[in-house]
Formats: structure tokens, sequence, C-alpha cells
């Protein structure tokens, strides 16, 4: 399976628990409890991600971007966010070259 083919199975997993649950799905109950406990999740994710890739730890890092991606998906399936819609703004922007965000810098010795 390529990296297209995983995401979108993940999605229509996570799709096809939102529209047939499943007893004792972890899916399932995010579903149930709605956008604050998945969004708390992601949070969650997303703060142990950045510590493991502090960390250094490349093996963790892995293993919590998977978390992180899962819990993403819930969220886009429960704000009915298509992931072609995701997968077109990357694309969109795998095409743009030269667009560095030019920070404002404060001159402190001023």
């Amino acid at each position: 399976m390529n990296e297209k083919e995983i995401l979108s199975a993940l999605y229509q997993t996570v799709v096809n628990r939102r529209d047939n649950p499943k007893e004792g799905s972890y899916t399932c109950y995010l579903l149930d409890k709605g956008i604050d406990k998945i969004l708390k999740k992601v949070g969650e994710e997303c703060s142990e991600t950045i510590i493991a890739a502090k960390n250094g730890d490349n093996s963790e890092t892995v293993y919590e971007i998977a978390d992180l991606i899962y819990h993403l998906t819930v969220m886009m399936v429960q704000q009915n966010i298509p992931l072609e819609d995701v997968l077109a703004e990357l694309d969109k922007r795998s095409e743009k070259t030269g667009n560095l965000k030019q920070f404002h810098t404060v001159d402190k010795n001023s």
C-alpha cells in the first residue's frame, strides 16, 4: 500500500466506525464524546510528538506521529473534512517555491 492508500484506508475506517458503530471501539468512543475530547487527544498527541522529537528518539517519534495522524483523522471525520481536501492542499503547497515567510524583527538596541 502506498502512502495515499494508507491514509485513505485509515480515513475510511474512521468513517465506517462513525456510520456503523462497534461496541468497544476507541474510535467510536472518541466520536461519541465529541469534538472537545477529540481535540484534547490531538493536543496530547501533538505534545507527545514534540517531546519524543526533542528527546531524539526516532522510534518513539514515529509512534507518536502515527498517534497524532490517527487523532487528526478522527477530527477530520467528525468535522466532515474530506481527506481529499487536505491532500489537495498539500499538493498545492508542494508546488510552491520561494514562499519563506518574512518575520517582523525588532531592534532591541533602539
